[in-house]
């Protein structure tokens, strides 16, 4: 079962992460911009740090699989993946359309459900 986890959605519209843990969920909105790629990992690293919390094998990471912007959906796998590889933790994924609102209930309800992919992350791209 996912308790803790950071959430990544990034597919070049309406992007944020999330943040769960100690049954306490953060968000955070992200610049749609070109250089906003380019910030994913301090914005995360910041995110993180703002929220006292260590990522760990104990934390999950959930992405966004698109469809979406090519280079905001490989940005964001790879910062995923990078974060798995580091910490050694759970990656998962998700389709846009299995979202429909970036709320805490909403993810809950991907996770209970077992809607998340978590063999091999395949983007969709658009």
């Amino acid at each position: 079962m996912i308790n803790n986890f950071l959430i990544i959605n990034c597919t070049g519209n309406n992007n944020s992460i999330g943040l769960k843990f100690n049954n306490k969920f953060f968000t955070e909105k992200l610049q749609n911009n070109i250089n906003s790629n380019n910030l994913l990992v301090s914005n995360i690293i910041g995110f993180v740090k703002k929220h006292k919390v260590k990522l760990s094998n104990k934390y999950s990471i959930i992405v966004n699989m698109g469809p979406g912007s090519y280079s905001s959906i490989r940005i964001s796998l790879s910062v995923a993946k990078g974060i798995q590889i580091v910490h050694g933790s759970k990656l998962y994924g998700y389709k846009n359309y299995q979202l429909s609102e970036f709320k805490l209930e909403n993810i809950e309800n991907l996770i209970k459900n077992k809607q998340l992919e978590n063999k091999m992350v395949n983007p969709i791209y658009q």
